[in-house]
This record gives structure tokens, sequence and C-alpha cells, in this order.
């Protein structure tokens, strides 16, 4: 676990000595997945070299080798790191990956932004201060980018957000190649003509649309975000004429029966 390159996480000379159980761990991740508790990276004040064992208190370089523990250490968060043009932001309270001058702190979402989306996203308040709701990771202190969706909420990974269930990109391309799929995919003839209510997810519009088994595209927006709402609505047929049974045409071309005049008796 413990070597001169760091673990999986990080690039870097020591260990962290564990404020919470005093044990050696290369970074608070590695000591997260082994041990049933969280190791609280602003506590820590002490390390060991990886080169010649001496444990020390927390700095960028050994007092006793001089060896330099990383090429980036934040002396906040203790985080030792190749450059990766890493700052620390004070509201955040965390480490970033820059370069700073690429990002900007959004005061109402509580998280920082690439530059182009300053004044050209929906702020949501401490937006990242919560779970991502995909695989359920801590978004504001993960090490996974999140993708910062026009509904304005942050995620993972997904096609459309599970919280308000708008589209998470735009989706024009893969809306006309289901367009294609629908044409080339005829319903049953007993399907033929029923309809359904829906609820687009894009745009909030309730229309009747024609029913689909691969979905139900939007009349307003032509997104196939789309939700039922309610049952199929059957188009009425007209009532097909019965055929006649050849014992019925038969009765009908037999000459009417006449009434016979009864003979009279003889006088």
């Amino acid at each position: 676990m413990a070597s001169s390159v760091g673990c999986q996480h990080y690039v870097r000379s020591c260990l962290l000595k564990a404020p919470c159980c005093g044990k050696l761990y290369v970074c608070r991740l590695c000591h997260d997945a082994e041990e049933n508790h969280q190791m609280d990276r602003f506590k820590v004040q002490e390390v060991r070299c990886s080169e010649c064992q001496t444990l020390q208190k927390a700095q960028k370089n050994c007092q006793q080798c001089h060896v330099q523990f990383g090429e980036y250490y934040c002396d906040i968060c203790h985080l030792f790191d190749k450059d990766k043009k890493q700052y620390h932001c004070q509201p955040c309270g965390i480490c970033r990956i820059g370069p700073r001058e690429k990002y900007f702190h959004c005061q109402k979402c509580n998280l920082c932004l690439a530059q182009d989306l300053r004044g050209n996203h929906k702020c949501v308040e401490n937006v990242s201060r919560q779970n991502c709701p995909v695989c359920m990771e801590d978004i504001h202190t993960s090490r996974i980018g999140a993708h910062v969706l026009p509904c304005g909420h942050l995620l993972h990974n997904a096609y459309r957000c599970p919280l308000c269930m708008h589209s998470a990109w735009n989706m024009d391309e893969h809306w006309e190649l289901m367009d294609k799929e629908i044409t080339q995919s005829p319903m049953p003839a007993e399907y033929q003509g029923a309809t359904v209510k829906i609820i687009c997810n894009d745009c909030q519009s309730h229309c009747t649309v024609p029913f689909h088994v691969l979905g139900m595209k939007c009349a307003e927006c032509g997104s196939y975000n789309t939700a039922q709402d309610g049952g199929l609505v059957q188009q009425q047929q007209e009532p097909q004429p019965q055929p006649q049974q050849p014992s019925d045409l038969h009765a009908e071309n037999e000459p009417e029966s006449q009434d016979q005049p009864q003979s009279q008796a003889p006088h």
C-alpha cells in the first residue's frame, strides 16, 4: 500500500498519521477504505517519510532526508500530490484542480465553476452540498468531476437529471435517431391509431400523442423525455358488416308460399 510513489489516488512520498486511530496510510481515501470510520484531513498533524521512515510534523519536505513529499502541498487540507495546477479555495474549504484562473467561485451555488459558466448557468443554492443522486457519492468533495446541468443540478453521469427529470444536455441527435427507429418499427394492427396523454419533462407540456413502445414524442418540443399520464385511448373503429350465412341466402331466394284454396266438401 505504501511506497515512494504514493497510492492509486495520489503521488506522494509520505504516509499520513491518522488523527483518529493513529494508523499510517498513504491518504485519507486508503484509510477510509480499510477502516470503519473516516479520517479528518484537516486534523492531520504528522506524516512519516516513505524514504527514511522519519515521523515528523506535516510539511512539504522531509526534515531528515529532505525528499519532497509532493510537488503540491496544502497546509490546510494536508494534501500532497504531483502538480496538477491545484489551488485551495477558501469558500469551498478544500483544494481544487485548476489552474485557478480558469475557475471562479459562485457565491450562491457555493462551488467553483468553469469561467465559461460565469453568468451562464442556473444557480441552485449550495448545489454541491449533497450526494450525487445517481451514484450517491458526495459531490462537493468527490474526485470525480460533476456535470452542471441546464436545470442547475449537479451529477456525475446520466442522460437526465433524476431530481427534476430535465434532459442533462442537448439530446436533439438522440431524438432524431429515435424518430428513425420508431418509423422503422410500426406498432401491431391492434395498436394502430392508439394515442396516450403525456407530460414532457423538458418543456412541461401536456399533450396527446401516438402511442409507441419505444417512446412518446412531445408534440411541443420534440423531446422523448416524457412520462405517460393516463391509459391508452384506442381509436373507435366502424363495425364491419357481417357476411350472410348460406342458409339465409337460400331462404331469401325461395318463392313465398301461397295459401291454397281449400276444396269444398260435396254437398
